[in-house]
């Protein structure tokens, strides 16, 4: 395939794996990367600018393809150091996510590293296109994780962005497959990103139950939580996540909330399939998740899938 994404990112397919939070490290990414997409390491879940050093140093002795470092700036601490390492270890392509990425855009200048910004309204993403970002990726309210206080979808949200910025667009939420692929084709965008895809994969370190949820889970086994204090998330549902939501009605306070969201609550469902204490991020498509396959099956089964799509719609306008 070719597009701007791919032709931008040196990819084989414009695929790319969002940051996944205590998901995303070297072995996810390196066979993401291996099978012809672009896979990311998290860095702000990493304990140290040394583990993430240790990270790239592991994917690339795992891939000689493109990978991404994703970093997440709205995590109340500091991602100065984490950014000179991406400098010093000649990362490709970074991807910001949350907060204001203005800083990080302007340290960059200069370096031959692609930056990707996470947007959620078009006023972000032309803003990140005058800061200087190279591609935009476009999240609609379906997709897991953080996403916009405007509930726009995917649908609406990927048009409305390709209009209004000359740089690449890539959209993300809600998808899961090669008809997804698609028709973010279809509207614009040059490539797409997933998420709780990749969660459900031979390659992700995520728990089990976590896994499984996602396979046996429909489009309506997610919550939104934090709304309350305008930091929307989309969740698995369960347990923990409804006693944040009773909370959120009840009026918590928002450093009650961020006791209740922290990362080690997150840690218990990722990892130890604790949906009773913890709680894991994961978007709408998740209906559309039958499978736990390898990295390798998923993005090769997503291109035939979008070519068979294809040729269906291209027999539908040659029809009589």
């Amino acid at each position: 395939m070719k597009t701007r994404i791919t032709e931008l990112l040196h990819i084989e397919y414009p695929i790319i794996q969002g940051g996944l939070a205590h998901l995303a490290f070297s072995g996810l990414a390196a066979a993401v990367s291996n099978a012809g997409g672009l896979g990311q390491i998290t860095a702000t879940s990493l304990s140290s600018t040394s583990d993430l050093e240790l990270e790239i140093s592991k994917a690339r002795e795992l891939t000689d393809k493109p990978f991404g470092v994703n970093i997440a700036i709205g995590q109340h601490k500091s991602v100065d150091a984490l950014v000179d390492v991406v400098i010093e270890q000649k990362i490709s392509v970074v991807t910001l996510t949350g907060g204001n990425p203005e800083p990080i855009i302007k340290r960059l200048e200069g370096h031959d590293i692609r930056k990707l910004v996470l947007v959620s309204s078009v006023r972000q993403a032309q803003k990140a296109e005058a800061l200087g970002a190279d591609a935009v990726i476009a999240v609609g309210q379906e997709g897991g994780g953080h996403i916009g206080r405007d509930d726009t979808g995917t649908f609406v949200l990927v048009p409305r962005v390709v209009d209004a910025v000359r740089i690449p667009v890539v959209a993300s939420g809600g998808i899961a497959d090669g008809r997804g692929l698609l028709a973010a084709l279809a509207l614009g965008a040059d490539g797409i990103e997933m998420g709780t895809r990749f969660v459900a994969t031979e390659e992700s370190i995520a728990s089990a139950e976590y896994k499984e949820r996602l396979v046996k889970g429909t489009e309506l086994d997610t919550r939104v939580i934090k709304r309350s204090i305008g930091a929307p998330g989309r969740v698995i549902n369960g347990a923990f996540a409804e006693e944040i939501l009773n909370r959120e009605a009840d009026g918590i306070t928002p450093e009650d909330l961020y006791g209740l969201t922290m990362g080690e609550r997150n840690k218990r469902a990722v990892y130890a399939g604790d949906f009773d204490n913890g709680y894991a991020w994961a978007g709408q498509s998740t209906g559309l998740i039958y499978s736990i396959p390898t990295v390798q099956a998923l993005i090769s089964d997503i291109i035939s899938t979008a070519v068979q799509c294809r040729d269906r719609m291209i027999g539908a306008f040659n029809s009589d």
